[in-house]
């Protein structure tokens, strides 16, 4: 059996610097199995993800705000989910300070 909590998570983010996350990684993973992994994602400010190469889900656990997906918005609010589909463009937008949702990814690349 695996298991994570989301405040020992939460004391990994920001995660290391890169050219990618400059401000540090707004995320950090919680277990994997197979082509499954499990993440915490919590940026602040700005949203600067780019397309996933897998399916994913977005469990929102705390704040509100905005949800792009391929050039629509959603509002989003705690106890919503969301499904987006490998390669398609997406971000958090106008999001409260205290955002933070679980991220599922899984399948081959390219999606299911």
């Amino acid at each position: 059996m695996k298991k994570a909590t989301l405040s020992d998570l939460m004391k990994k983010i920001p995660g290391p610097a890169s050219a990618e996350w400059p401000m540090g990684e707004p995320f950090t993973q919680a277990f994997a199995h197979g082509s499954m992994s499990v993440e915490v994602y919590a940026p602040r400010g700005t949203d600067i993800q780019t397309p996933h190469d897998q399916d994913e889900l977005y469990f929102i656990h705390s704040g509100h705000g905005e949800f792009v997906v391929a050039g629509e918005h959603h509002r989003f609010e705690p106890g919503m989910v969301f499904f987006v589909a490998a390669h398609v463009e997406h971000r958090f937008e106008n999001f409260s300070d205290d955002f933070c949702t679980w991220v599922v990814f899984w399948g081959p690349k390219g999606g299911e």
